[in-house]
């Protein structure tokens, strides 16, 4: 039987947003989950001198894996072997490793619902059933170890995602201590997304490595990084998973791209930069938050970290795929429904992205009060 698995609505927003302007439409891009911003100079001009000098091949570079395992200790006091780093081709791929090394097929993995809807579709993919725990406002959107401790019949696998893609919550470290603990004590594996971690406006996310050695974590440099169309991520393994998980990367995918591996070595230290990019998005974000009551969406998930705002638009309708639609049509402002990350509650959800420039921002909200406020009269109008 042929997994199924659900269409990413947010790609096709971003098609029909790529299409409005190529007709000449001047279009925000709020929908992906990317920075608008591009590599650090830094990167890229190390880039340039390797097109120059490198043929290119099968290769992983050892100084990048040393560099990684390095970042954890500095990070967050974690000691990581070299050869526990899988440098993958982003962090999609690492969750393939991630999974097929764990669980075999008909395996139980949890998982928070809203959540990434990769998640859910890889895991239909390779015949892992997701087990969604509805999340909301009292557990900040967030599983929760009492969640989790109790699930019956007992999963055998749990994603926890930390900020979280599309609310942006950060797990606060005795919650993370907590969920380690259940795990251990019922043998449920753990594998981390931390692709956010240097995005927090609230404070500093935790790795799981901090609680428990046994999780698997998946990085990647397209976040924090600027680098999302190089395709250059990790995994970290625990050493009795190192050669299952390197034995799925090189008959899979090979091996990262070797123009990507140079850059992302140099990306890894270009942090003045980096950091500008934090500070841009910290800035929107505060612009976003003053605007809602604006856009009449008084109803959100707490921002913490990444770079969403997650609303709720149920007072103005039942289907977020069509008002994102309508949304760009009218606006020129693209944002993705919350039916990819919730598949039962999301349709009176979307998200918006504030990883552009602030001037884009500024923009969006502009063009979104005047058409947020009509659907509000007119929800208003309709309402006995």
């Amino acid at each position: 039987m042929v997994a199924q698995v659900e269409p990413f609505h947010a790609m096709a927003i971003g098609r029909l947003a790529y299409e409005l302007a190529e007709a000449g439409r001047d279009v925000i891009h709020m929908e992906y989950g990317q920075p608008s911003t591009g590599a650090p100079a830094e990167a890229i001009a190390a880039a340039h001198k390797v097109l120059d000098s490198d043929p290119g091949g099968y290769w992983e570079s050892t100084a990048l894996m040393e560099r990684i395992a390095r970042h954890y200790g500095e990070a967050y006091g974690v000691a990581v072997d070299r050869e526990q780093v899988v440098l993958t081709c982003g962090a999609s791929p690492a969750f393939v490793l991630a999974l097929s090394s764990l669980f075999e097929p008909g395996a139980r993995v949890a998982l928070a619902r809203p959540g990434y809807v990769a998640y859910r579709n890889t895991l239909k993919t390779l015949y892992l059933e997701p087990v969604e725990v509805p999340c909301g406002p009292a557990e900040r959107y967030q599983i929760t170890a009492a969640a989790l401790d109790a699930l019956d019949p007992v999963p055998q696998g749990v994603i926890v995602a930390s900020p979280a893609n599309p609310t942006g919550t950060i797990i606060a470290p005795e919650e993370l201590a907590a969920i380690a603990e259940v795990c251990a004590r019922k043998g449920i594996c753990v594998v981390s997304d931390e692709i956010y971690h240097g995005l927090g406006y609230t404070g500093a996310a935790q790795s799981m490595l901090q609680h428990t050695a046994d999780a698997l974590v998946v990085n990647s440099f397209s976040k924090y990084y600027s680098m999302a169309g190089w395709r250059l991520g990790w995994l970290l393994v625990p050493p009795l998973l190192v050669d299952a998980a390197r034995a799925r990367m090189t008959n899979l995918f090979l091996t990262p791209s070797v123009l990507a591996q140079h850059a992302g070595l140099i990306a890894f230290d270009c942090r003045d930069e980096l950091e500008g990019h934090v500070r841009t998005y910290a800035r929107n974000r505060e612009l976003l938050l003053a605007a809602l009551p604006r856009l009449g969406l008084q109803r959100i998930a707490p921002p913490d970290g990444a770079f969403y705002i997650y609303a709720d638009v149920g007072h103005l309708t039942d289907d977020s795929l069509s008002l994102c639609q309508q949304l760009l049509r009218d606006t020129g402002v693209a944002s993705a429904p919350g039916i990819d990350f919730d598949p039962v509650d999301g349709h009176r959800f979307i998200r918006f992205s504030f990883a552009v420039s602030t001037s884009l921002v500024e923009e969006a909200i502009e063009r979104m009060v005047p058409w947020f406020e009509e659907r509000t009269r007119s929800a208003n109008a309709t309402t006995p």
